[in-house]
């Protein structure tokens, strides 16, 4: 599978078998990323209203839309392009200054190329249990690492020991493009590691087989796409 990341929380998944898939595209004049070229079969976003995360209408291709929290709220489960999406239902940051209620959304998991991946949607507050639990088992945890607007780094650390992911892949994190100033630098996040835990693959992206994934957990940096 190539894995790419093009900013923010958006990713292409590209498997050797089954349906190309992007999540949570993004508005590039909100976020400060490149506008997304590529196409996909299929487009996961973690809700309907979020400009920073649910523009599958920028997507070319005309591809299949799963909405995470719609199947959160849908009994957990669904499927489009052949693939099959489970999502639990998680709220913004309590404290978000661009709304005044928390909005809603799903975080979400799903296999390809035998790799189980996770992705934190945009989950602002400490998870409970069952939100903890949704992520054991996890190859791949596309976490949220910026520590503001989203879940604080504490809090993030705690359900990172308690399932042991294999492999992280940080996002939504502060780059020199990225718009939102409040977010911390990436050097905030893997604080958290050893150092000789910590990958860099100084591009944007990259081939992941099932045979990649450590035993421990180990964290992969990856640059944005240009």
């Amino acid at each position: 599978m190539k894995l790419k990341w093009y900013g923010h929380a958006a990713f292409r998944c590209l498997p050797t078998e089954g349906p190309v898939v992007i999540t949570d595209p993004y508005t590039p004049e909100g976020v400060g990323y490149p506008p997304i070229t590529d196409t996909a079969d299929l487009v996961i976003r973690s809700s309907h209203d979020d400009d920073a995360h649910c523009r599958s209408d920028l997507i070319a291709g005309d591809p299949a839309v799963l909405d995470a929290l719609e199947i959160a709220q849908n009994g957990g489960t669904g499927t489009a392009a052949g693939l099959t999406v489970t999502a639990i239902e998680a709220a913004e940051w309590d404290l978000h200054p661009e709304h005044e209620v928390p909005g809603q959304n799903g975080m979400y998991r799903f296999e390809l190329d035998g790799i189980k991946i996770a992705h934190m949607g945009d989950v602002g507050n400490p998870l409970t249990d069952r939100q903890i639990a949704f992520f054991e088992d996890t190859d791949l945890l596309l976490a949220l690492a910026g520590g503001y607007l989203t879940i604080t780094l504490p809090d993030l650390m705690t359900m990172i020991h308690a399932v042991k992911p294999r492999l992280v892949v940080p996002m939504h994190f502060r780059t020199l493009t990225y718009k939102p100033r409040n977010t911390m630098w990436i050097e905030s996040f893997l604080a958290g590691f050893k150092e000789e835990d910590i990958d860099f693959a100084c591009t944007h992206e990259v081939d992941l087989t099932r045979q990649d994934i450590p035993d421990g957990t180990r964290v992969l940096v990856m640059d944005y796409a240009r």
